[in-house]
């Protein structure tokens, strides 16, 4: 029956709010610590790159992803909607506040001290609330004929000259939660760019091989909804004829590179960076890379895994489309704020906007590359071998939580992908080195679009039957966070023994059916 006031940060906002209600809490008020991205990080806005004290983050509270009203399937006009009694919404009101606000709130209250962790940046000690302090939220609830809104994407198509039918998609939300420079104008112009630098090879008569699609999703921040909506209404085409998605969700805030996605993706983002100059600096990305991560020698720089919170999802947690996402970091607090502007960019992010350009050549080159190659630049051997390290991070998981679990079949169909990747590769390296026709080209090309997504399962997750993939998806408990072989650890931190033994194999049956599918390429390249 109390209003709660949280902290922004170490989980998804949605999360907060889920807790709140179900602990019986009246309302939430949310602000932005100091402590996390304003003055004690750094100085404010406009001296500097963090949130000032009146800087308010707004932001979705949807847990879900895609349109409530239509989940699992697309909101076109004539779609089953579903009541909204009868959607997984937020139930009581949340609001958020300033830092400068919240202060107002907290400073006041005598209860016992707060633990020590829970301490942020404001100038006073944390204390929880009692009853001699109160506050009143007013809000105003919007009429129902009002609260159903048109989300319209866009989608510029660049048509293939000998695939059509094959599909190489780039994307990035077109909306915000204010001026948006950096989400995700930047992203956007990114795209813009990539068009722009393919459509003039184009010209000159340079066509991509495969069909390039370039697209702006709509209703991003109110919870992945235009991207969301988008794969549902074509799952059937995506699942067939989709190579590869890449998502640009921020693509410049700063100066220093970083990627994530799919493993068998990561030779190639590397590849890429050597080709193109850091902005304002006479050597390369991927140079710049190395040298920002302090890297040893022995070792190559490391790219993310994709888990949630961006229009990634659809393609890659649903379907199981190989993904990948890329963007140029640095300070700054103004995150879905009124203060992510043109200024606030131009200051401090980019302020000649080279990042801008290098993030849309790096992407055009990305695209070029996969449009382009006669045999899709996937490595299943890089594949493989990020399996086996993830399998032994949630074997010593298991080990930790005492749950008994046997990742020998798992461990076992892992090498025989490996081994099957390294027989493909040879293959593959013979193959292209002669000509071939172009229809067994494509047949091999669809045995390899074959390969992730047979590393999904059509019932999904236990209780997250949209998320269909079994090797990476968010984290139930923040949305933003990534899980790694996710029905498996759901199953270990449930204590579940018997549900961990069942989950560990189908995911051993889903590595099969993978390494069923490059064979199948090795064996037609075999037979040229």
């Amino acid at each position: 029956g109390r209003i709660a006031v949280a902290r922004y940060g170490r989980s998804f906002r949605g999360i907060k709010a889920r807790e709140a209600e179900q602990h019986g809490a009246a309302a939430l008020l949310l602000y932005s610590d100091p402590q996390e991205d304003g003055y004690v990080v750094g100085d404010v806005y406009p001296e500097g790159p963090m949130r000032p004290s009146d800087g308010v983050q707004r932001g979705s509270i949807l847990n879900g992803i895609g349109d409530p009203a239509t989940p699992g399937w697309a909101a076109t006009p004539d779609a089953r909607r579903l009541a909204p009694a009868q959607m997984d919404i937020p139930r009581i009101p949340v609001v958020p506040v300033s830092y400068g606000n919240a202060a107002l709130l907290l400073q006041p209250l005598r209860g016992r001290a707060a633990p020590q962790g829970w301490q942020g940046g404001l100038p006073f000690h944390y204390h929880l609330g009692d009853d001699t302090t109160t506050a009143r939220v007013a809000l105003w609830r919007e009429p129902d004929s009002l609260s159903w809104k048109r989300i319209t994407n866009t989608a510029g198509v660049l048509k293939g000259s000998q695939w059509p039918d094959e599909l190489v998609i780039i994307g990035g939300h077109r909306d915000a939660w204010g001026p948006g420079a950096v989400d995700n104008v930047s992203g956007v112009t990114s795209i813009l760019e990539a068009a722009r630098i393919l459509a003039a090879a184009a010209g000159k008569g340079y066509r991509p091989k495969r069909t390039i699609v370039f697209a702006t999703w709509d209703a991003e921040e109110w919870g992945i909804m235009g991207s969301t909506e988008w794969v549902e209404a074509q799952e059937e085409r995506l699942a067939a004829h989709a190579v590869a998605y890449l998502n640009l969700d921020v693509s410049v805030s700063g100066q220093d590179f970083g990627a994530s996605g799919t493993s068998s993706l990561h030779p190639l983002l590397r590849e890429l960076t050597r080709l193109v100059d850091q902005p304002y600096d006479s050597t390369t990305v991927y140079s710049n890379w190395r040298r920002k991560g302090k890297v040893a020698d022995t070792a190559d720089v490391s790219l993310g895994d994709l888990g949630g919170g961006s229009d990634f999802a659809g393609f890659y947690n649903h379907l199981g489309i190989p993904a990948a996402g890329f963007g140029f970091g640095g300070p700054g607090g103004v995150y879905h704020s009124a203060y992510d502007s043109y200024d606030w960019m131009r200051r401090f992010g980019d302020s000649g906007f080279q990042a801008h350009v290098t993030a849309g050549t790096i992407a055009a080159l990305f695209l070029s590359r996969l449009g382009n190659a006669d045999v899709v630049p996937f490595d299943y051997g890089v594949y493989a071998r990020y399996l086996d390290g993830i399998v032994a991070q949630v074997a010593k998981l298991a080990t930790q939580r005492n749950v008994a679990a046997d990742f020998t079949p798992l461990r076992t169909s892992i090498t025989e992908l490996g081994t099957a990747a390294a027989a493909w590769e040879r293959e593959r390296s013979t193959l292209l080195r002669r000509p071939t026709a172009r229809s067994l080209l494509a047949q091999i090309n669809g045995e390899l679009r074959l390969v992730e997504q047979s590393l999904t399962r059509p019932t999904g997750l236990v209780g997250r039957p949209w998320y269909r993939n079994l090797i990476f998806a968010s984290d139930r408990d923040n949305g933003y966070a990534t899980v790694a072989l996710p029905g498996v650890v759901e199953a270990i931190l449930a204590g579940d023994a018997a549900l961990t033994a069942v989950e560990i194999a189908d995911l051993a049956a889903g590595v099969g059916r993978a390494t069923g599918a490059i064979r199948r390429a090795a064996a037609l390249a075999a037979a040229q």
